[in-house]
């Protein structure tokens, strides 16, 4: 069974320590509890839409560009080979046809 807060704490791991922060820096500058991050990172904890834009913002990292990784991993585990790296030209149509009307 696919767990999303499994894969969103490994994404938030990631992406701290791609930035070379360790848990104390981002907590501190996110303003969330040491351990709370902690249980968020490994899985244990499922973290608030608030928790998860506010550790973003520590980490300089868009919230999509986050919830992005986390749906790319979900879908490899789901099975699907391949999952679309841009949003696809029927949709890009659609929406500007939906703004030109407005």
């Amino acid at each position: 069974m696919i767990l999303v807060r499994q894969e969103i704490g490994e994404v938030l791991r990631d992406f701290r320590q791609q930035k070379g922060r360790t848990l104390r820096q981002v907590a501190g500058r996110a303003s969330v509890a040491l351990g709370y991050l902690s249980e968020v990172e490994r899985g244990q904890k499922e973290a608030s839409s608030e928790i998860l834009a506010s550790v973003a913002e520590a980490l300089d990292v868009p919230i999509s560009t986050i919830m992005r990784e986390v749906g790319d991993r979900i879908s490899v585990l789901e099975g699907l080979q391949t999952f679309p790296d841009v949003v696809p030209d029927d949709l890009v149509a659609a929406v500007d046809a939906e703004l030109s009307l407005r």
